[in-house]
């Protein structure tokens, strides 16, 4: 091991570009996962959604579009259109202990508003990673209608 160290100056030396690039992605993947520790809500596999579901009732809101939440939704999803979605609206706010699950068709537009739902002063926040396609990959019901 101390020959490695000893050999590190001169590869570095050699490769700079290399290391340089390294170092770059290192602190890249670094801040990826202190960003991802510290944003206020917390990204769930389907598995431990129905877990959360289970254990807690959290409020299901599902981000899709209307004919989209026609066809196909978490069962208890209450659907809202991310253009009306507001936190810190009145009627939201009686659920600000309660946990809050958001999802989408794809998992992209969700993060966002959970982001909101933290700033917003929500206490438990999750995010359906992969939303609703990963919940029908993962062969879990689905409710069809409003």
């Amino acid at each position: 091991m101390s020959e490695i160290l000893h050999r590190l100056p001169e590869f570095i030396g050699n490769h700079l570009v290399l290391s340089v690039l390294f170092a770059g992605v290192l602190v890249a993947l670094i801040g990826n996962e202190f960003s991802r520790l510290f944003r206020g809500y917390r990204e769930l596999t389907p598995a431990a959604l129905t877990q959360l579901i289970n254990r807690e009732s959290p409020l299901l809101v599902d981000l899709s579009a209307a004919a989209d939440f026609e066809k196909a939704h978490i069962p208890g999803a209450r659907n809202v259109q991310l253009s009306q979605f507001d936190p810190e609206n009145k009627d939201l706010a009686p659920v600000k202990e309660r946990p809050v699950a958001v999802y989408c068709r794809a998992g992209t537009t969700s993060a966002q508003a959970a982001a909101r739902l933290v700033k917003a002063g929500f206490k438990q926040v999750f995010w359906l990673g992969g939303g609703l396609a990963a919940w029908r990959e993962a062969n879990l019901p689905v409710a069809k209608g409003r």
